[in-house]
């Protein structure tokens, strides 16, 4: 985590001389909100969703089991709830950006909502490191969350203009636009 600036510095130098003006305008504001999405999602699963799995992991405890957790148990543990956290508060970047693209609108992601309540909470209980319903809904209950800031996120920020996947109006010559 504290090497991640560095890593998007030597990123950016890479990829910076072979972008428009008009691209480099995009993609700041882009990858700061992407970084500060990450870090938040991170800090959520770490601050929120870390102890409660970690308690459940250790509660098997009683008078005949100890249960002693090795510190490569604990790390794996928290690097998964760290990176699943991480990306699924990436959802909003990722809606307006299949916005721009012309895949999604406001009117589809709203036509389809109770889809994207049961694919949330599927990945939920996949992304999950431990079995129980507890951690199952710290994730799935802020997926719903997310799924419903994207919504705002792509009226606020999307391509206007456009109905779905089952409009058949050419799309736009620049589509990132």
């Amino acid at each position: 985590m504290l090497a991640c600036p560095i890593i998007f510095v030597q990123i950016w130098r890479f990829v910076a001389p072979g972008l428009y003006s008009h691209e480099k305008r995009v993609v700041v504001p882009f990858s700061v909100l992407s970084s500060i999405c990450f870090i938040g999602g991170a800090a959520f699963g770490y601050f929120v969703v870390f102890p409660p799995a970690f308690r459940f992991l250790v509660g098997y405890n009683n008078e005949f089991l100890t249960s002693m957790p090795a510190v490569s148990e604990y790390f794996s543990l928290a690097i998964r709830l760290l990176l699943a956290f991480g990306v699924i508060f990436e959802m909003p970047i990722f809606m307006v950006f299949l916005s721009k693209v012309g895949l999604v609108d406001v009117g589809f992601l709203n036509r389809n909502r109770k889809y994207a309540i049961l694919i949330n909470f599927i990945i939920a209980a996949i992304l999950t490191p431990t079995p129980d319903i507890v951690n199952q809904l710290m994730m799935g209950i802020p997926l719903v969350i997310l799924y419903e800031i994207s919504v705002l996120a792509v009226w606020a920020f999307g391509k206007k203009g456009f109905s779905g996947f089952g409009d058949s109006s050419p799309p736009t010559e620049n589509m990132l636009e």
